[in-house]
C-alpha cells in the first residue's frame, strides 16, 4: 500500500508518556466496566487466560465500587489491576475513585474501540467482556482525564457556551416574530442600544401580540444577563487557575480573547502535552480526511474528530485574520503581559495567517474553507505559545 504524507485523520493519544508507562507495566488482571447510571457490569480478564470472566452487575455507588476493588485486590493478592470503562455521561468519578485505591484506571474513547463488523448482538455482559479482553491486549485508546480543578473550569466555560446558544436562539425567535408581522429594523446593526430602543417603540394592534413581544424581549435580556454573569465569573476565577499564565500567553494572539483562551485550555488542559502541532491539529479534527489505496489518493473535508468546542472557537478566531496584520491597542495591551518570545510568536503568527487568508481567498476558495485552513495553522501557533509559557521546547515546529 502506498504511504501518504498527509496528516493521519485519527484521534491520537495525547498523553503518550503516561500511556507508554501503563503499557510497560504488567497487571495481574484487566477489569472491564460497562458503566450505566444505576449499574455497572463487571468482567475480569486474567493474564494468560483466554476468555474473560463475567462477575455480574453491581450498583453504581461508591460503596459498591470500593467493595469490588477490595474483593479483587484480595483475590490477586494486592497486585496491580487495570480498570477500563468508556467515556460517557457518567463522568470521571469512577476513575478518580479507582485511582485513589492505588490501582490503574483508564477511560477509553468509545469511537476508537475495535468492533467486528458482523457482530449484531450487544449486551452489557458482552460490552464488559470486550473491554476486559481489549484492555488485556492493549488495543484500547485512553482519553485525557481532567483534574477536578480542570473539570470545574470546563463546566464553567461550557455553561457559558450553553447560555450563549440559548441567547442566540431567543434572538432568532424574536427576529422571526417581528419579521412575520412586517416589523423590520432599519438600522445597520442589531442588538445594539439603538436596536433595543427601537424595540421599545414597536407596537401591535392586538394586546396579545404586544404581550408576546414583551415576553420575547424579556427572554433575550434574561439570556444576556446569564451570559454576562458567567463571563464575569470566568474573569473572577481566572487568577486562581493554575493555567492562568498560559491563558494570558494565548491572549497575545489575534482573535484569542479571555473567553476563547479559557475555553481552549479548559477543554484541552496543558496543550504542551501534545508531541507536535500536527498531533494537536489531528486531535481537533482540523486535518483533511483521506481515503487512499494503491496509486489513488482521495482527500475530503476535515475529519471533525476530537473536541468540537475547541474547533468551533478556533474557526471563529480565524475570521479575524481576514484583515491586514496590525498591532491594535487591545492586542498590544494583552501582549505586553507576556514574555518577548511569546510576543514575537504572536506577531509572526499574525503576519503569516493574515497573508495566508489573503492568498487562499485570492485563489477563489470558499470562505469557510479558507477560515478552516487558517484555524488549522492557528492551532499550531497556540501549541508553540503554550510550550513557551510552560517552559517546554518547541523549536520552529508550530506550522509543521
Amino acid at each position: 500500500m502506498k504511504q501518504s504524507n498527509a496528516t493521519p485523520p485519527i484521534r491520537v493519544e495525547v498523553n503518550a508518556t503516561r500511556r507508554l508507562e501503563a503499557a510497560s507495566q504488567v497487571h495481574a488482571a484487566y477489569i472491564g466496566l460497562d458503566v450505566h447510571k444505576a449499574t455497572i457490569a463487571v468482567s475480569v480478564a486474567e493474564t494468560g487466560r483466554q476468555a474473560p470472566e463475567f462477575r455480574g452487575e453491581i450498583p453504581n455507588a461508591p460503596k459498591a465500587i470500593d467493595k469490588l476493588v477490595s474483593q479483587l485486590s484480595q483475590r490477586f493478592e494486592g497486585q496491580p489491576l487495570l480498570f477500563s470503562y468508556e467515556a460517557g455521561p457518567c463522568g470521571y468519578g469512577l476513575y478518580h475513585q479507582v485511582q485513589a485505591t492505588g490501582h490503574d484506571c483508564e477511560v477509553v474513547a468509545p469511537a476508537l474501540i475495535p468492533r467486528k463488523a458482523g457482530d449484531r448482538v450487544k449486551t452489557d455482559r458482552r460490552d464488559a467482556q470486550m473491554l476486559a479482553r481489549l484492555s488485556r491486549s492493549g488495543e484500547l485508546t485512553p482519553v485525557w482525564v481532567p483534574t477536578p480543578e480542570q473539570e470545574a473550569i470546563r463546566d464553567l466555560t461550557r455553561a457559558r457556551e450553553d447560555m450563549k446558544a440559548i441567547e442566540l436562539k431567543t434572538r432568532q425567535r424574536l427576529g422571526a416574530f417581528l419579521l412575520r408581522h412586517g416589523k423590520v429594523y432599519a438600522g445597520k446593526s442589531k442588538w445594539t442600544q439603538a436596536h433595543l430602543r427601537w424595540l421599545e417603540t414597536v407596537r401591535f394592534d392586538t394586546p396579545v401580540q404586544q404581550i408576546v413581544l414583551e415576553e420575547y424581549v424579556a427572554a433575550v435580556k434574561e439570556a444576556q444577563r446569564r451570559v454576562a454573569g458567567l463571563e464575569a465569573q470566568m474573569r473572577e476565577v481566572l487568577p486562581t487557575w493554575s493555567l492562568a499564565p498560559v491563558v494570558e500567553a494565548l491572549m497575545a494572539m489575534r482573535g484569542i480573547s479571555l473567553i476563547a483562551g479559557m475555553t481552549v485550555l479548559a477543554e484541552l488542559g496543558d496543550i504542551s502535552r501534545f508531541d507536535s502541532p500536527r498531533q494537536l491539529m489531528a486531535y481537533l479534527g482540523l486535518v483533511p480526511s483521506e481515503h487512499s489505496s494503491g496509486g489513488s489518493r482521495r482527500q475530503g473535508g476535515i475529519t471533525k474528530t476530537g473536541n468540537g468546542h475547541v474547533r468551533r472557537v478556533l474557526v471563529e478566531a480565524a475570521w479575524s485574520y481576514r484583515f491586514p496584520a496590525r498591532k491594535t491597542r487591545t492586542i498590544q495591551q494583552r501582549a505586553e503581559k507576556t514574555s518577548p518570545t511569546v510576543q514575537a510568536i504572536a506577531w509572526e503568527a499574525q503576519k503569516r495567517l493574515c497573508g495566508r487568508y489573503r492568498r487562499l481567498a485570492d485563489t477563489g476558495k470558499v470562505t469557510q474553507q479558507v477560515t478552516t485552513a487558517v484555524a488549522r495553522e492557528l492551532a499550531g501557533f497556540l501549541w508553540a505559545i503554550a510550550c513557551e509559557a510552560m517552559g517546554k521546547p518547541h523549536g520552529s515546529r508550530a506550522t509543521a
